[in-house]
């Protein structure tokens, strides 16, 4: 009985993600605000029924009865972030909401499949972050400020990256992280974010050479300290970033072509330099050849993808912990073997969803800052979701970054569901601004009809005087 279940919900989950992912850009193309509100409620409800079902399938095969009360908190954790976002903030994005709390809701229920201590590690520190984060579209409306502190900004993430480089530990190459009271601390995920104020403050205010000239030069301290630490792949998110932010701000092509040279020479120079970075590109070039060796991650993730198929093996049904560091970077590989290609396509299309409301609010939104900052985010969080996939299909090589949401790791959780929330803020921006703009429209409007009527009154009163 128990395997026919689990047969059936191998489905069901498929096709509860498959219409979660249509409606998502489904919601764009209705015009009724009601029926844009019942779709989105109706997403939550398809979030809740896969995570449930996923949940059930991992109790029946592993007869583990602790996951009855881990997926208890998490659903209690997922209808606090739907409701609270809407109680507090009425105006706020429920789809971004609702995305954030589905690519969690995979990520728990894979990390619950591979290692329960992990998940319970995972949901706590995303359980803790969301308390703060829930202030922070509040503080992004109300503190405006934060665009004139450019260079602070960029101290504080400059000294961050600093003691990386000097005190951080050694792993597979690269300095990335840092132990504090027995917790392991990423600060580059941190950064990253105020990387990307620090750009958008300086680009508000000018966009002249000195203030380019300036701005790059501290853009290339942070990628240089990130390069002495073999931190690769952190630097190409921040160059990527800065590039889009440089291009957008400026307008001039030059700018963008010359950083593509330039970032093209740096990657000539690193692949020359660093070991770590050649045994990567070897193992990325043919995994088959070196699969006793530096293959060994990149094929296995390989035949995990291909061991899937269209429809997966399901859940608890695969061999994903083949993968090496597999909770880490390689989470799409495992939920392509378990859940299958079609929900591994729906996945990538969520994080494209949401990298599309990332840019479409920056494209919106008229204040200069907040217009860079929304587009910095949303180039960092599409560009990892990039690096992360394109590794585990070999379509790049393996850089090393996680999948936002979705892996394992308390830095890169705490600040991504941060960058959602600066996000959150930043749409509310926008709702007041569209407002203003509607309701300065209705003035002009009116005073235009009244100024009409003054006059049609003053000609009628003119032709009946004798």
């Amino acid at each position: 009985m128990g395997s026919i279940f689990c047969e059936i919900s191998r489905y069901l989950m498929i096709i509860v993600f498959a219409l979660y992912t249509w409606s998502s850009f489904a919601v764009f193309g209705v015009k009724s605000k009601d029926r844009q509100e019942h779709m989105l409620r109706r997403q939550a409800r398809w979030i809740f029924l896969l995570h449930l079902d996923g949940y059930l399938v991992l109790l029946v095969r592993t007869q583990n009865k602790k996951l009855l009360l881990f997926y208890a908190a998490q659903a209690v954790f997922f209808l606090c972030i739907i409701s609270g976002y809407k109680l507090l903030y009425e105006k706020s994005a429920q789809l971004l909401s609702n995305h954030m709390c589905m690519l969690m809701a995979i990520g728990f229920l894979m990390l619950s499949r591979l290692s329960y201590e992990k998940a319970v590690r995972q949901f706590t520190i995303a359980a803790g972050s969301m308390i703060f984060a829930m202030g922070i579209p509040y503080l992004i409306k109300k503190i405006r400020f934060i665009r004139r502190l450019g260079l602070l900004y960029a101290a504080a993430g400059l000294c961050a990256l600093a003691a990386v480089s000097v005190l951080g530990a050694v792993s597979y190459g690269a300095k990335i992280s840092f132990t504090i009271a027995k917790v392991s601390i990423q600060p580059t995920e941190f950064v990253k974010i105020l990387f990307v104020f620090f750009v958008a403050s300086m680009f508000c205010q000018s966009v002249s050479v000195k203030r380019i000239a300036l701005t790059t030069g501290v853009a290339a301290a942070h990628v240089m300290i990130l390069v002495f630490s073999k931190d690769l792949g952190g630097a190409l998110l921040f160059f990527i970033a800065y590039l889009v932010m440089l291009y957008v701000a400026a307008k001039n092509p030059l700018y963008f072509l010359s950083g593509l040279g330039a970032g093209s020479a740096a990657a000539w120079a690193g692949y020359h330099l660093f070991s770590h970075v050649r045994v990567r590109v070897m193992a990325w070039s043919d995994p088959f050849l070196y699969i006793d060796k530096e293959g060994y991650q990149i094929a296995q993730s390989l035949f995990a993808i291909g061991t899937g198929g269209w429809f997966g093996m399901g859940l608890n049904q695969g061999t994903p912990n083949k993968i090496p560091v597999v909770e880490e970077d390689f989470m799409f590989s495992a939920i392509a073997e378990e859940f299958g290609g079609i929900f591994a396509i729906c996945l990538i299309l969520i994080c494209v969803s949401c990298f599309l409301m990332f840019v479409n609010i920056s494209m919106q939104i008229k204040n200069n800052f907040y217009k860079y900052t929304a587009l910095g985010l949303g180039t960092l969080y599409g560009f990892q979701v990039f690096l992360t996939i394109g590794g585990a299909v070999k379509f790049i090589p393996s850089t090393g970054v996680t999948l936002p949401l979705v892996s394992s790791g308390g830095s890169s959780m705490m600040a991504t569901v941060a960058m959602f929330a600066i996000i959150q803020g930043m749409y509310l921006l926008k709702e007041d601004e569209d407002l203003r703009i509607e309701k300065e429209r209705k003035q002009n409007a009116r005073a235009r009809t009244k100024k009409t009527g003054a006059k049609k009154k003053a000609r009628t009163e003119e032709k009946e005087r004798p």
